[in-house]
Order: C-alpha cells, then structure tokens, then sequence
C-alpha cells in the first residue's frame, strides 16, 4: 500500500482565493441572483481544477479511498474558509461583504472537490443546481435549474449591455445573498463580523463551522451508497 500524500500536496494553494473580478461585477451589478452567477462561474473555473486535482491524487495513489480525498478537501478549504475570516474580520462591513464572497467561492470550490473525490464530474453543469441546493439557497433542484436559467440569461444581457454598479442598498443586499449562500445567515451576523476585534473571532469561527457543515452534506450527497464501501478507519 503507498504511503499516503502528505496534507500540503492534496490542494496547492496556501492563501484564500475569491471570485474573479467579472464575476464580483455581475454579482454587483444583480444581486438578487448573486449565488446563481457564482454557482455558475465556480463550475465554469473551479471544476477543471478539482478533476484534475483528483486524477492527480489517484494517480499518485492508486488505492486511496475516496473517503479520505474527500478528507483531505474538506479539511483544506475549512482551513481557507478559517483564514479568510481572520483576515478580513477586522476590515469594516466592506471587508464582510468581501469575505463572504471570498468564503462562497472557497466552499463552492469544496463541493467541487468533493465531487471530484467521488467520481462524479466537478465540470458538469449539473453541479451549479447540486451548489445550490447544497448551500441552502434552493431547496429542491428544480427552482435551482429555474433560478440558474434566469441568471443565465441575465447574464448574457449583461455582456450585450453592461451592468449597472452597485450603490447603497444593492451592496448591503449582494452582502445578504452572498452570507445566506455561505451559510453565514442574517444580515446581523455580517455586521457582527465588521466590528473590531470581536469581528476577527466571530469571522474565524462563523466560515469554518459553515464550511464544515457544507462538507459533511456535500460528502453524504456524492459518497456511494455501497455497504461494503468502507472508509479504512472503519476496517
């Protein structure tokens, strides 16, 4: 049996990554459908990254367990989803509206892997409805697949005729949206994170508990139903 992949080797980077500047635009620019276009644009970016991240950990080591890729990814991104909140706890209400961007992006970018360590393809487009549906802003998929075609199509206006900038309230709502996607939930709690000191705590604390939950879904949606399918702790 090979030994197995040492934690820094199962995903590169070392810093939290956020949305990409277009997407921050059409999310700013629409954001009542803020979780569509990020879900959207992940499975576009992200899900390329997480089937080759997989086929590279198999590859490496032929006989690991999905369970534990799926492991190592979701301790991964809790770690990111932990940093970001540190990081940006101390910045103002800006800097949480920033974060839950950035903690939307690192979770769905956690799904995908997820995904990805159970053989189901992080790529499909079926993975924006699974994200959402995941992250609690649909509950069923059908009004994901309804909500993702709306967004879809805006977007496509958007490229014909540009977006409008957000201002006021429509940044404060993109906030909203961004958090309940997160799992960060109440407006209230995106203002608890903008104030000094104990913004730092609540921000560390609040992502990384999120995104544990949101792994713990995640790998019960993708593991198989396969009773002699154990994970090797369970041997």
């Amino acid at each position: 049996m090979n030994d197995p992949l040492p934690e820094a080797d199962s995903i590169e980077d070392d810093a939290p990554a956020g949305p990409p500047a277009g997407l921050w635009e059409r999310m700013k620019g629409d954001p009542q459908y803020a979780p569509e276009h990020l879900a959207l644009e992940a499975v576009r970016r992200l899900g390329p990254e997480a089937r080759q991240w997989a086929e590279q950990s198999r590859t490496r080591q032929p006989d690991v367990h999905p369970d534990e890729l799926a492991r190592r990814a979701t301790k991964r991104f809790v770690n990111l989803a932990r940093l970001s909140g540190a990081v940006s706890g101390a910045a103002g209400l800006p800097g949480a509206v920033a974060d839950v961007g950035v903690l939307a992006w690192t979770q769905a970018r956690m799904v995908l892997h997820i995904a990805a360590a159970y053989g189901v393809d992080p790529a499909h487009s079926g993975r924006a409805t699974d994200l959402l549906v995941l992250q609690k802003v649909h509950k069923v998929a059908e009004a994901a697949r309804l909500a993702l075609g709306v967004a879809a199509g805006r977007e496509r206006a958007g490229a014909l005729f540009g977006q409008p900038a957000a201002a006021g309230r429509a940044f404060v709502r993109l906030g909203v949206k961004l958090a309940q996607m997160a799992g960060i939930g109440a407006a209230k709690k995106i203002v608890a994170k903008a104030v000094p000191g104990a913004g730092i705590v609540f921000g560390t604390w609040a992502n990384s508990s999120a995104t544990k939950d949101l792994g713990r879904r995640t790998q019960a949606l993708y593991r198989p139903a396969i009773p002699h399918q154990r994970p090797p702790s369970e041997s």
